[in-house]
Order: C-alpha cells, then structure tokens, then sequence
C-alpha cells in the first residue's frame, strides 16, 4: 500500500495496532485520539484515507463525515465502531462513508478494506457527498449484532435502502422481519411518507388494492407473511403491482416460509415471487447468532430500566444458561423473557434458578438438563448436535456448519480453562496444550471478558 492513512481513536491499543500494522503495508500514519485533531489534519490537506471511530471523547465520528466531505471531496473515510447496531451501519452508508467495519474487526480483512480505499482513491473514483445523517424518531430497535451474519445483513440494508427495488425478507418467525422493513423505510428518502403494513385482508373486495395504494401514497408497502395469501389474494397484488402510479411506493414484503419451494409445490405464483424478489434479505434465527445474545440482553435491560421496570443483571450461570438455550421464538421470545426476569426476580442480580423457572419445561430446554452422570463428552456433544439439526426441521442447517460449531465449542472451552487453571494464562495454554501467544489472540478474536479472576499477563 501507498499512502498518508489518519487514524483517529480513543482506544490506544487500536491506535497502536493499526499505525503498526500500516506502517508495515508501506503506509505513513498520523494517529490521535482527539476528533478536532483529525479535523485539522484533514483540514491541512493531510491523510489520503481516514480510519476513524465513532465515540470520541470531543465529538462524534459520524457527524463530522459531512465536514470531512466539505473540506476534502474524495477523501474516503472508513468507519469502525462498538456500536453494533443496523443504525451504525446505516448511518455510515448515509452519510457516505467509504466503509463501516464493527468493532471488534478483522484486521487483515481491514487492511484489505483499506488497500481497496487508496486505490480508489488514487485513481479518483472515491467521490462521497455531504449528506446529514438522518434522524428517526425511533432508533431503539433490538437490532444489534456483532457476528458477521448480522454485518452483512446491516450492510445490505445499508445498500438497498434508497434503491428502487421490491426487497424480500426472510426469516423464522421472532427474528425481526418487520423491524427490518420499518429501519429500511425510516433511513430512506421515503420515511416522511406512510409506512403501511398488509394483510390479506386489506386486498379483498373490488376497491381493496386501490384504496391501499391511496393509503400508502408515495411511501413504503409491505405485504406481511405474504408466503401465507391465497392463489386469489396473490392474483391481486401482481395486477396491482402491473398497474402502480408513476409515483409508485416502495414494496417490500415478509416471509417465514421458503416461497421458492412454495412455487416449485405450485403452491405460490412463480410471478409474484419475481415481481417481489428484488433483493432478498435473510434475517438469521437467534440460535444461528449465539455470539449476540448477551448484546441484545444487554439492551433490553437497559430498555427495561428506561422504562421504569427495575435495574436488573444476569448472573455468570443464569447468562449461561441464556445463551445455551434454544430460543425457538428467537428475539422476541428473549425480549419477552427478559421483560418477565425483570418484573419477577427477587434480587438485582438474576439468578439461574429464576431463568429455569421462566423458560419452564419447554422442550428446548430439556436436554440442558438431561446430561446424565458418566455420560462420554462425544455423547453429551452429539446429542446437542442432533438437537440443533432437529430444530431446523426437515431443512439443512445454513452453510459453513463446520466451522460455526468449533467457534461454538472454542470459546466456551477456553472459558472454563481460564476458570479452572485461576486465571493462569500460562497453565491454560499447557492445559489446552495450545502456544500462550495463540491463547492470547483467541481471547481477543473471541471477545473472551478477562474477570478479576482472569487478569492478563
């Protein structure tokens, strides 16, 4: 790589990872902490590429996007946060970053990211506008995830949302289709406009259509669980789609079901599965997210404590079971769940035996408790497996199966042997019989919480 790179950071450890690593690629860094010296670099004509977060103790990365564009049209900006929310993303695409990577990231993959930015940048293709971010009234949306389904799912949405295409949104009932519709219309051009959400229902009779495209104007339709509307039903919406207005809404629909192989069944019009399959956006179930689970605890009880419901807090043994369990109705079911915890629990601190008794005896949760006494490691782990395959039904678990269950099974192995050796980074690496700078960087990659008990050395 050649290049001026500003890195801007409240974090030294990232400032000091990212100027080495730049400087080894061939770039020269000027890094700092503070946003006003970012701003007066840029200012000065300095950086061919910034890397910048978002939280920064004098102001916020985000908003100073637009003044960047000001000051240096071409100047491509990647932005990197902790703020693992579907808004963070689709602020960056608003206001025109060149990227956005979660914290914590990949570095070679940023590198990469980074390469690709210089590149643009030396050749003059990079052109960002200076676009305010928009402000929804809303941005308290349980979206939130750090694994890389969720990122590329918020990066997706971040592209298609000005974009004049019907979307599609899959995904198991409870894992946030229509969130995902409302955040698409909100941070559109459109979201000044109405958001009108279908049924079946709302199609009927001779003027169902047309009083629908009255109600909706110019805004955003989505037709809901459209993979349950009947032959009839689905007929109307393609002549009502075949006749839009010029100032057509933008459509977007929801589906639980797989339609392609509704429509192979002949049980979905093959025309209506194209006129809304656009860009398809697979929303994945909880269970298929593990890694996000004590982020979207997190949030909701922080919603909880904003709503006047209690400060509460998970035990290390009640999180665990949290995350263990199967969540067949996914966040919702978590929301609800927690809700529940924090109206009922007896102490600020939420106890595992006060989980096991809201989830009850669901099947999910029995084989948590059905290890038994003697029972082999390859026994008790392919039960677990058998379940997970289970839950998907007659389907296929999604691809890269393999390696998704060793990430399941690394972290919490790591865990317990930093429990068991006290904490030892030493005794740990010998324990699992690993190198201790490999031990090292899996804490680190697997986001691992070093306790007190677990101190770094």
């Amino acid at each position: 790589m050649d290049g001026t790179v500003l890195v801007a950071d409240d974090d030294r450890t990232i400032r000091t990872v990212l100027t080495q690593a730049l400087t080894r690629a061939g770039c020269k860094v000027h890094a700092t902490a503070s946003l006003m010296t970012l701003m007066r670099w840029v200012e000065e004509g300095k950086g061919d590429l910034v890397i910048s977060d978002v939280m920064m103790p004098d102001g916020n990365g985000l908003e100073a996007l637009p003044r960047i564009s000001q000051e240096r049209p071409g100047l491509p900006v990647i932005v990197i946060s902790a703020q693992n929310t579907i808004m963070t993303a689709i602020q960056a695409a608003e206001a025109d970053a060149y990227d956005y990577l979660p914290k914590p990231f990949d570095l070679p993959d940023l590198m990469k990211r980074a390469a690709r930015a210089l590149e643009l940048k030396r050749r003059a293709q990079v052109v960002p506008k200076a676009v305010e971010p928009p402000r929804p009234e809303n941005s308290d949306l349980p979206l939130v995830g750090r694994t890389a389904a969720m990122q590329a799912l918020y990066r997706l949405v971040a592209r298609v949302m000005n974009a004049d295409l019907p979307v599609m949104i899959m995904g198991e009932s409870g894992t946030g289709k229509s969130l995902i519709a409302r955040a698409i219309h909100d941070f559109s051009d459109r979201r000044t406009l109405p958001f009108v959400v279908a049924q079946a229902a709302d199609l009927a009779g001779a003027d169902g259509p047309s009083s629908l495209i009255a109600r909706v104007k110019g805004g955003s339709l989505v037709f809901d669980e459209v993979g349950d509307y009947d032959d009839e039903t689905q007929g109307r919406i393609v002549r009502m789609l075949d006749a839009l207005p010029d100032a057509a809404p933008r459509v977007m629909a929801t589906t639980q079901v797989d339609l392609a192989a509704l429509m192979e069944a002949g049980k979905f019009r093959q025309d209506l599965f194209y006129r809304l399959g656009g860009v398809t956006l697979a929303v994945p179930a909880l269970r298929e997210r593990v890694e996000d689970i004590p982020l979207l605890t997190e949030h909701f009880l922080n919603r909880c404590e904003r709503d006047g419901l209690g400060t509460r807090r998970f035990s290390n043994d009640a999180m665990a079971l949290v995350r263990a369990y199967a969540w067949p109705g996914n966040v919702r079911q978590l929301e609800n769940t927690v809700r529940r915890l924090v109206v009922t629990a007896t102490e600020e601190e939420i106890t595992r035996a006060e989980v096991e008794f809201v989830l009850g005896n669901q099947p999910a949760i029995e084989p948590l408790r059905a290890g038994g006494e003697g029972e082999k490691l390859s026994a008790a782990i392919a039960r677990h497996l058998r379940r997970y395959f289970d839950l998907h039904g007659g389907n296929l678990p999604p691809p890269g199966l393999y390696d998704r269950i060793l990430a399941e099974m690394e972290a919490p192995l790591i865990e317990i042997s930093l429990d068991a050796t006290g904490g030892n980074q030493a005794r740990c690496a010998d324990l699992l019989g690993i190198n201790r700078n490999t031990l090292r960087k899996k804490i680190t990659d697997l986001d691992i919480q070093v306790t007190r008990r677990r101190k770094l050395m």
